[in-house]
Formats: structure tokens, C-alpha cells, sequence
């Protein structure tokens, strides 16, 4: 099985998977499992509210812009 050709350069895919790594390291959506609270983090963080570290955390550009 051979993969499908490219729509970018190899510097282009750089560059966009190097954008990428950035909004995940600076966009975190964190709920709190505990109690509930929700919050965007650029770090993982125990809960603001209640201290916990029961934390679900997703990256934001993972959300559509609607």
C-alpha cells in the first residue's frame, strides 16, 4: 500500500505540523472529573476549583471554529 501523494511541500508539512504542536501546547481544554469546573491551560494543571488532579484534558484545535 503506497501513501497518496502530498498537497504540501515537505517544508510546507514542517511548517503546518510545527503550528500544530504549537496550539496543542498552549490550548488545553481541561474538565474537572471532580467537580465539573472547565477551563482552557497551556500546561497541565490540577483542578483551579477543587485542587483535584482527576483532569480530562483534550487540545482545543481538536474543536471546530463555529
Amino acid at each position: 500500500m503506497t501513501n497518496p501523494p502530498s498537497q504540501f511541500t515537505p517544508e510546507e508539512l514542517q511548517q503546518w505540523q510545527l503550528a500544530i504542536a504549537e496550539a496543542d501546547r498552549h490550548n488545553i481544554w481541561c474538565h474537572c472529573r471532580q467537580c465539573d469546573a472547565e477551563w482552557v491551560a497551556s500546561t497541565p494543571v490540577n483542578c483551579p476549583d477543587c485542587g483535584s488532579d482527576r483532569v480530562e484534558r483534550i487540545s482545543c484545535w481538536q474543536f471546530p471554529d463555529d
